[in-house]
């Protein structure tokens, strides 16, 4: 089968490799019908994470599955599922408590299982799926493809933005600060606005991400950063800073304009991935009593509730993808996401 290898920096391509094979009785082989580059891949894209050695990639997939192990016993073969970046085991503390993004065994989709086992990535015609009854999400059918773009947010974005708004304690109450327009601060825009926000700012400079940051709920948009950005919260607020902020990139720019823009007492919800330095001041956490909150999301515990207002047709995350590409072009999907001239790419198989 065909499924993209990156073998170091702006080196994706699409390769020939080994049909998935069933290792374990809970795993399941799923088709894939879509996947799609996300902006974590992008650290090791652009050489910000080594990339030791080729291998897979891709951690965000939905298809169809076609074998299941012995011990399945929630999935049969022609299920259409959403499979979780974060791969739990359904048993240990952390799992639950309804944080798989914890489990004492954690698989991420695209790394290696808890025996050192590489699990196949989403970028791919077919993969291997371990912990299936805990992990996937079966998706009722008949499946309109043009829902799909949105189904497959649910394997990671859009679970992700709701994390940060969740641990930020957003409510119908909060005002917000998103910090943040790739697919993940745009979702966090969104899932704030389903929590009932009612003022929510988005921060960006990018004309097409703004408008779809409005599209999706927010109120205002500040193109400001640092100081400047902090005053022009303070002017769209009327002379107040945000109850919460959401980081949703995972540097230390992102992670210092969030905090500058709560108010004290504030919080902020961080689930950018930490891959540019981002620190966590102690000092003024403690000045001001702003609370912090976040880390990698516990995606499958979203996605239910999540499935049922893409399914009812309230929400359409599914925006976030504005170019599709063959597999065989997973090259310029990278180059497209790398030089910011889409927002998200979208991977058909």
């Amino acid at each position: 089968m065909r499924a993209a290898i990156i073998h170091g920096p702006g080196d994706v391509r699409i390769e020939t490799v080994p049909d998935p094979q069933l290792h374990d009785d809970g795993d399941v082989i799923v088709d894939v019908t879509a996947g799609c580059v996300c902006g974590s891949d992008l650290w090791a894209y652009r050489g910000i994470r080594p990339t030791p050695h080729p291998h897979r990639i891709g951690h965000e997939l939905v298809g169809v599955v076609t074998a299941v192990g012995a011990g399945v016993r929630t999935l049969g073969i022609g299920d259409f599922v959403i499979a979780p970046f974060d791969l739990g085991c359904g048993h240990c503390q952390s799992c639950r408590h309804g944080f798989y993004s914890a489990c004492e065994t954690v698989c991420l989709v695209g790394a290696t299982d808890s025996h050192g086992r590489p699990i196949d990535g989403g970028q791919g015609e077919r993969a291997r799926i371990p912990y299936a009854d805990a992990s996937l999400v079966k998706v009722p059918g008949p499946i309109d493809p043009l829902v799909i773009p949105s189904l497959l947010t649910l394997s990671d974005v859009l679970p992700t933005g709701h994390h940060a708004a969740i641990s930020a304690g957003v409510d119908s109450s909060t005002t917000v600060v998103v910090v943040g327009d790739g697919a993940v601060g745009l979702c966090a825009v969104l899932a704030a606005a389903r929590l009932g926000a009612p003022r929510i700012i988005a921060m960006s400079r990018h004309a097409e991400r703004a408008q779809l940051a409005r599209d999706f709920g927010a109120t205002d948009v500040i193109a400001e950063r640092g100081d400047a950005g902090i005053a022009a919260v303070r002017e769209a607020l009327d002379g107040d800073l945000a109850d919460c902020a959401l980081e949703c990139v995972g540097t230390d720019i992102a992670m210092d304009q969030a905090l500058g823009s709560v108010r004290g007492g504030g919080s902020v919800g961080f689930v950018g991935v930490p891959a540019g330095g981002s620190q966590i001041p102690i000092g003024t956490l403690f000045a001001r009593n702003i609370r912090v909150g976040g880390g990698m999301a516990p995606a499958r515990r979203y996605i239910p509730e999540l499935l049922a207002d893409v399914l009812a047709g309230r929400i359409d995350p599914g925006l976030v993808f504005t170019q599709a590409f063959a597999l065989r072009d997973i090259a310029a999907a990278y180059r497209a996401m790398d030089e910011r001239t889409v927002i998200k790419s979208l991977v058909m198989s």
